[in-house]
């Protein structure tokens, strides 16, 4: 689904003024929301940093609808939002803007119920790989090896797989994002708006202050993050598997950029010692290794199927 720029809306979705950290990824992300589903969007957000960069009414640093909700209930207060809103023919697309804690920890029973429902929303988790709001704790999407105010020597146990966990609902659309990639991001936005049912979208989301890199470099390291193969973006739609560019052209080991050029520019990973990052390049080469042979599975019962 191709995004034409000149059709994007100018409105400002986030406020000046507001509280966010320079370069949050959280207010980049929201931006493309705003852009890709205009007026129609209400937002749900739980407990994190996007409640706390919204503000306090009437002043609050969204230029959409937002309710704001307790931390685990995010998936549960927007499928009550939704059908009420359908139930009143009120022509509107219900969101859940959620951070990892909300979304992988303290939100997963929630999300997962929803999912079941087969609820006709839209959930974003928005992976910044800690508890940033309270403090920069670890959390189920926190990398192996990374610090935090919990993992003093760098965490010893690796991400959870949250995107295959969604599609093991069987919901029509899945897809993984990026911050550093804007245009997959809001095209995805679309496809999602445009599917009845569960959607779900993991958007990447590099933090500068809890992953301790300059400001100015958000969209950069969201770049090399795919780039180097530590994210893969990714899409399943209706139980079909689809690798998204850049992705698709780095199923190649040779066209990835070494990890190193990821880790070195994040001070969160400064203590890693040769042992650790070969932990972390076998756990890329596994997530690519799954993939592949999902890829090659499907290619197999559809070469079947024709047959």
């Amino acid at each position: 689904m191709a995004v034409n720029i000149r059709k994007l809306p100018r409105k400002k979705y986030v406020m000046p003024g507001n509280a966010a950290c320079p370069g949050c990824p959280e207010t980049m992300g929201f931006r493309y929301l705003g852009m890709a589903l205009g007026e129609k969007a209400v937002v749900v957000i739980p407990a994190g940093c996007s409640s706390v960069i919204q503000g306090l009414w009437p002043r609050q640093g969204w230029g959409l609808p937002v309710l704001n909700i307790v931390f685990a209930a995010g998936a549960a207060a927007a499928s009550g939002l939704a059908r009420a809103l359908r139930r009143r023919g009120v022509d509107a697309q219900v969101v859940v803007w959620a951070g990892d804690g909300g979304t992988a920890d303290i939100g997963l029973q929630a999300l997962s119920a929803a999912a079941e429902r087969g609820e006709d929303i839209i959930y974003i988790c928005v992976d910044n790989e800690a508890y940033m709001n309270t403090g920069i704790q670890r959390s189920g999407l926190t990398p192996y090896g990374a610090w935090t105010t919990t993992t003093h020597r760098g965490k010893s146990e690796f991400k959870k797989p949250l995107p295959q966990i969604v599609a093991a609902h069987r919901v029509p659309y899945v897809a993984t994002a990026s911050v550093g990639y804007p245009w997959d991001f809001i095209a995805k936005l679309r496809k999602a708006a445009s599917i009845r049912g569960f959607k779900y979208i993991h958007l990447h989301a590099p933090c500068p202050v809890g992953w301790r890199f300059d400001p100015g470099l958000t969209a950069k390291i969201a770049q090399l993050a795919v780039e180097t193969g530590m994210w893969i973006l990714y899409e399943y739609e209706n139980g079909r598997l689809r690798l998204n560019p850049p992705s698709n052209r780095l199923v190649d080991p040779s066209k990835r950029k070494p990890i190193e050029e990821y880790i070195k520019l994040q001070g969160r990973f400064r203590h890693l010692k040769p042992e650790d990052i070969e932990k972390l390049r076998q756990e890329v080469e596994m997530n690519w290794r799954e993939i592949t042979a999902m890829l090659k599975l499907q290619e197999e019962l559809e070469r079947q199927e024709k047959a």
